[in-house]
């Protein structure tokens, strides 16, 4: 869970520390004063985008770190080379020139895979939510999460990547004769240079090798034939020195046998010179320079760079390239063959991809079954008693039969109230019905979701009443199995609140400044007062904060 969120210089809030607690967290606070802030410094601190706009007029940074407690990311930070420990602590950190860095028990890592750990600790439902519900394409995904269906779409994944594959390589065979025979010739073309080559692997760099000795010949042999008279060809040469040496150093190590050491490292020398003095000698009779040669090495060099130019390739690119040439030339010359056996492939390939499909679209039909029932259990405990609401498939229409998603497309429809046709929830719904179908959905989801932390932001959008209050009766019972976050404007939710803390903000030399607290039981009566009647606080507002706080303790020992 999400036990500690530390702010500091972001946008009206100048440094906050908050402790949330297990089960239901509810923030509350006047329009304006900063609640919507908070969301958006989690969101930061979970790899979303950000701007310099976040960061406090004045300050040079802005920071948001967040602690989680009892949250299983082994593997994550396994695969991303970060030491397990008690707390995970995410940290983000944004300039005031609009640069970013973040950090993950104080490694630093990208916004990428903040986010991609984040999916593993929080999800949150704001408005982008409501809209996804709206966008029929989502539904689908929807359906596939809610029944556990990623063995029977990968398994038709798997066989439609393989039938695209096939029809690809044979849309890539249909051109007419024309084009067939332009074709054609350029390849012939190319193999043909290419062959008169004789591309051998490795060959530039043995002859470019062999090219700089020979154009170097005359400063090797002059160089090979000054160390050779060096080491061995005038009288006082380093050879016989060294045996000179050798002789009298032998001589004085009879008398002291402590030179005995030096006698032999001066005739391991003369060892060596000797050694040297053949190999040289045994180089320069194998040297032999040729004119002829020299022109032939500068000719095949050309002729290579001029082939890897106009093919642009390098030399090993080259023989993989004849040989792709080769290959495609057969093609065309037995295309007739070819294309014969690609369309009884593709013909295989459909029936496996139908099947697949077939597979996946009863179990989708199972799944749907099952989320209308859970759907309308839900909305009917949130005062929607009259709901209806069902999964409609829509065939897929093609030759084929399936798409890249499988034999159907489908769509969530629903009628709120009796007597009423179902229809697209796009056209039915309003935004309270919306609001309560997507917290419906969360509470089903999150039964097989492993997340521990959900934050609902403007979950009561269009809610009043009895719907509020039922509103906030399913936000508990979603508490009891994972902490729970949200911002409400509403009393009916704020009073089921396990921890309840308020936002504020007031001036202080011309400075705004937003704090966020915890509040006792005398202060969230206040606080729900405050949502019944605005500042206007009185007797009759606190009583009535009071019965709904006894009324929300009653339904939670229930």
């Amino acid at each position: 869970m999400l036990s500690e969120l530390h702010i500091e210089n972001i946008a009206v809030i100048e440094r906050a520390d908050v402790r949330f607690a297990e089960g239901l967290n509810v923030l509350t606070g006047e329009t304006g004063a900063g609640k919507s802030i908070v969301i958006d410094s989690i969101g930061a601190v979970l790899g979303e985008r950000v701007s310099r706009d976040l960061v406090r007029r004045g300050a040079e940074k802005g920071s948001v770190t967040a602690v989680f407690e009892g949250v299983d990311c082994s593997d994550w930070l396994r695969a991303n080379e970060i030491d397990e420990e008690d707390e995970l602590i995410l940290q983000r950190r944004i300039g005031a020139d609009g640069k970013s860095s973040c950090r993950v028990c104080g490694v630093p890592v990208t916004a990428a895979q903040m986010k991609e750990l984040a999916a593993l600790l929080v999800d949150i439902h704001g408005q982008n939510d409501g809209r996804q519900l709206m966008d029929e394409r989502q539904h689908l995904r929807y359906l596939d999460r809610f029944g556990s269906l990623e063995s029977w779409t990968d398994a038709f994944s798997s066989e439609y990547r393989k039938y695209r594959a096939i029809r690809r390589d044979l849309e890539q065979m249909r051109m007419d004769d024309a084009e067939k025979e332009r074709l054609s010739e350029s390849l012939r073309y190319t193999i043909a240079e290419l062959e008169r080559a004789e591309l051998k692997e490795g060959e530039k760099d043995g002859l470019v090798s062999r090219r700089d000795l020979l154009r170097n010949f005359e400063k090797l042999t002059d160089a090979l034939e000054q160390a050779l008279l060096s080491l061995d060809g005038d009288e006082e040469n380093a050879l016989t020195l060294a045996q000179n040496s050798a002789y009298y150093i032998s001589r004085a190590a009879a008398i002291v046998p402590e030179l005995d050491k030096a006698s032999e490292a001066i005739q391991n020398a003369v060892f060596s010179l000797t050694d040297a003095a053949e190999f040289l000698r045994d180089f320069q009779r194998g040297m032999d320079f040729s004119p002829e040669e020299y022109d032939r090495l500068e000719a095949r060099i050309a002729l290579l760079n001029k082939l890897e130019r106009k093919y642009n390739r390098d030399e090993d690119a080259l023989i993989a390239y004849l040989e792709d040439c080769r290959n495609r030339l057969e093609q065309i010359e037995f295309a007739d063959e070819h294309e014969q056996e690609l369309r009884k492939a593709l013909s295989a390939q459909e029936k496996l991809c139908r099947q697949a499909a077939a597979d996946l679209s009863l179990q989708r039909k199972n799944a749907a079954e099952q989320l209308q029932k859970r759907i309308v259990s839900e909305l009917r405990q949130l005062n929607m008693p009259s709901v209806r609401f069902a999964v409609e498939f829509v065939p897929v229409t093609n030759e084929q039969g399936f798409d890249e998603h499988g034999a159907e497309d489908l769509r969530f429809i629903m009628s709120a109230n009796t007597g009423e046709q179902m229809g697209r929830i796009s056209k039915i719904a309003s935004g309270g019905e919306l609001s309560r179908i997507m917290l419906a959905m969360k509470n089903v989801f999150a039964e097989k979701d492993p997340v521990g932390t959900m934050i609902f932001d403007e979950i009561d959008t269009g809610v009043s009443g009895i719907a509020a209050q039922r509103v906030g009766e399913k936000l508990y019972t979603v508490s009891r199995g994972k902490q729970v976050l949200c911002v409400t404007h509403l009393p009916q939710i704020a009073a089921m609140a396990d921890s309840h803390y308020v936002i504020s903000k007031e001036e202080r030399s011309g400075r705004t400044y937003t704090e966020i607290g915890p509040l006792d039981r005398e202060g969230r009566k206040h606080e729900l007062a405050r949502l019944h009647g605005g500042d206007h606080i009185t007797l009759t507002t606190l009583a009535s904060a009071e019965e709904q706080l006894e009324a929300a303790e009653r339904f939670k020992e229930s």
